[in-house]
């Protein structure tokens, strides 16, 4: 029976593999923040599925070898610098997208920035330039493509929140007032989207080995610089998931019509932890402290 169940299981995940590649295949997929980390691997994989990718960043040799990796592989992939904070910008895009290739069937809002500091410290500014990327993005990422694939009823539009939009975290206000308003954001969109063909999802991805937590900002207090380099320390001890596994499990899930993908088992352990104990979950939650040499 063991033996049985070992073979029709590994059957399956198999299968589910074949399932993923047709469904992107020759799917015209967009993918936000594909310089690197989550972005990139999800853009190679789409790649790799047969997917027409069209990548988008604002570090252009870091974007531009994700082109060439995907189409060293034999994909297709077209770059374009796009600050998603920026709302023309995006509309371009999808303009373009729409002229060239009909419409978008795969729409992947996943740039993001992170900014550490207690709230005391936090600028206006440094506020307001975390959440134009990481919510109004998401925002004109979805609205850009919207009519087009309503045009269709056809589509998905995935858009990454964090474990931080399920719970807060200390010094992390910004991040998470972006990361729960696009947990609210994309439940309302896919609630007004349930009578139509258009899938819709939220993902929370836990830790990720990505380069975020390096190019998050830090506050103004003379101790920022240490918080930072003890926050690059700790996330990288504690980061439980590849890019490209976290690229798998995203994808798979938009394939299955999931309306929320949580990536990484410690986003499966933070979720459960919080639904047990909504006002108290920090005390589950809190790590030994790193010392920077």
């Amino acid at each position: 029976m063991g033996l049985f169940f070992s073979v029709r299981l590994g059957e399956t995940v198999e299968l589910w593999g074949e399932i993923v590649m047709k469904y992107y295949d020759q799917k015209v997929c967009v993918v936000t923040g594909a310089a690197s980390g989550i972005g990139r691997a999800c853009a190679l994989a789409l790649g790799s599925f047969g997917a027409k990718t069209i990548i988008t960043d604002i570090r252009k040799e870091m974007l531009d070898e994700t082109a060439d990796l995907i189409k060293a592989a034999g994909g297709h992939a077209e770059t374009h610098l796009v600050d998603v904070a920026n709302r023309d910008a995006v509309y371009d895009l999808a303009g373009h997208v729409e002229k060239n290739y009909g419409a978008a069937d795969f729409v992947l809002n996943n740039a993001g920035v992170a900014m550490g500091a207690p709230v005391y410290e936090l600028g206006i500014d440094d506020f307001n330039w975390l959440m134009d990327i990481d919510f109004w993005g998401v925002v004109y990422g979805t609205q850009a493509f919207l009519p087009q694939m309503r045009a269709r009823n056809s589509g998905n539009i995935a858009n990454v929140s964090s474990v931080f939009g399920l719970f807060s975290f200390p010094e992390q206000s910004a991040y998470n007032a972006a990361k729960f308003a696009v947990l609210g954001f994309t439940d309302a969109a896919r609630h007004d989207l349930a009578d139509t063909n258009i899938g819709v999802t939220t993902i929370h991805p836990g830790g990720i080995n990505t380069n975020i937590v390096r190019h998050a900002r830090v506050g103004q207090d003379p101790e920022a610089e240490t918080r930072r380099q003890e926050a690059i320390m700790m996330f990288e001890k504690f980061t439980m998931t590849q890019p490209e596994k976290a690229a798998r499990i995203i994808l798979k899930g938009v394939a299955k019509g999931k309306a929320r993908i949580l990536v990484g088992p410690d986003a499966v352990y933070m979720d459960i932890i919080r639904r047990l104990f909504p006002s108290n979950y920090m005390r589950f939650m809190r790590v030994p402290k790193v010392e920077v040499r």
